[in-house]
C-alpha cells in the first residue's frame, strides 16, 4: 500500500482567481512505513503574492524568481504521486490548484482524482474528534507530535508533520513515541519518525516600527492606563 503525503503553499487563497502553486511537498509511506522518499519543488508562479499569503510561508517573489514554471516539473511530481493514494489536510484546496495547473498544461489531461485516490486527513479527524479544533497544529498537540520547527507554513515541512500526526491518528496510538521496530504491533507504525528535512526557505525580513507607529503605540498606552486607573502590564519590566 502506497501512500504519499501531500501539501501545497500558493500565491493566494482563490484558485478562481488565478492563483497559482509556489511549492510543493511529498512524503512516501509504503505499508504504513516511511520510506525516507520525497518530493519538494519550489514552483516560479509567474504571479505577484498576495501579502497575506507571503504572511503566512514566507515565500517571495525574489525568491521564486530563477525556479522552474509548474511545466517543467510536472512530469516528476506526477511520476512521482501516480496511482498512490494521497493524504492532505484540506484535500480539496490543494486538488483544486494542482488540477488548475494540470488544466493549464493540457485541457484533457487526466485530473488528480483520475491519478490516484484521496483521503482528507481533515475530515478524518473532524470525525474522530467532532466538535474539536482539527488544525494540524491543534492534532500536533493532541497527538504529541514535535511541530517546533513549524514557525511558518511550508508545503515540504506540513507533509512531514502531517504524516507524523496520519499514522498516530490512524494507527490506535495516543501519541508517536520512540518505540522500537516491533512488527507485532497491529496498526501501528513501529514507532518510525520522519526526519525533519532541511529548506532553503530566506528567512523573513524583521520590520522595525517607525517613530510614528511607536508613538502611536504609547499613546494608546496612555488611553489604557487612564481608563483603567492603574499601571499597563504591557510597560512592566
Amino acid at each position: 500500500m502506497r501512500q504519499v503525503v501531500l501539501d501545497t503553499e500558493t500565491t493566494g487563497l482563490e484558485v478562481s482567481q488565478g492563483h497559482r502553486i509556489i511549492e510543493i511537498g511529498c512524503v512516501e509511506i509504503v505499508n504504513r512505513r516511511l520510506t525516507g522518499r520525497h518530493y519538494h519543488q519550489y514552483i516560479k508562479p509567474n504571479r505577484e503574492i498576495d501579502e497575506g499569503a507571503l504572511a503566512v510561508h514566507g515565500i517571495s517573489n525574489e525568491f521564486l524568481a530563477d525556479k522552474p514554471t509548474f511545466d517543467r516539473i510536472a512530469d516528476e511530481f506526477l511520476a512521482f504521486i501516480d496511482g498512490a493514494e494521497l493524504i492532505i489536510h484540506n484535500a480539496p484546496f490543494d486538488v483544486g490548484f494542482i488540477d488548475a495547473e494540470l488544466k493549464r498544461l493540457q485541457p484533457d489531461m487526466p485530473l488528480t482524482a483520475q491519478r490516484c485516490s484521496i483521503t482528507d486527513s481533515l475530515l478524518l479527524a473532524r470525525a474522530k474528534h467532532p466538535g474539536q479544533r482539527n488544525s494540524l497544529d491543534a492534532l500536533c498537540q493532541r497527538y504529541e507530535v514535535d511541530n517546533a520547527s513549524r514557525t511558518l507554513h511550508g508545503a515540504l515541512l506540513d507533509a512531514e508533520i502531517l504524516a507524523d500526526v496520519y499514522l498516530v491518528m490512524t494507527g490506535g496510538q495516543t501519541s508517536l513515541g520512540l518505540h522500537g521496530d516491533n512488527e507485532n504491533d497491529t496498526g501501528q507504525d513501529g514507532g518510525q519518525r520522519i526526519r525533519r528535512l532541511s529548506s532553503d526557505r530566506p528567512r523573513l525580513a524583521v520590520i522595525h516600527a517607525t517613530e510614528d507607529e511607536i508613538a502611536h503605540h504609547e499613546a494608546r498606552l496612555d488611553a489604557i492606563a487612564k481608563a483603567s486607573g492603574g499601571t499597563v502590564l504591557w510597560r512592566l519590566k
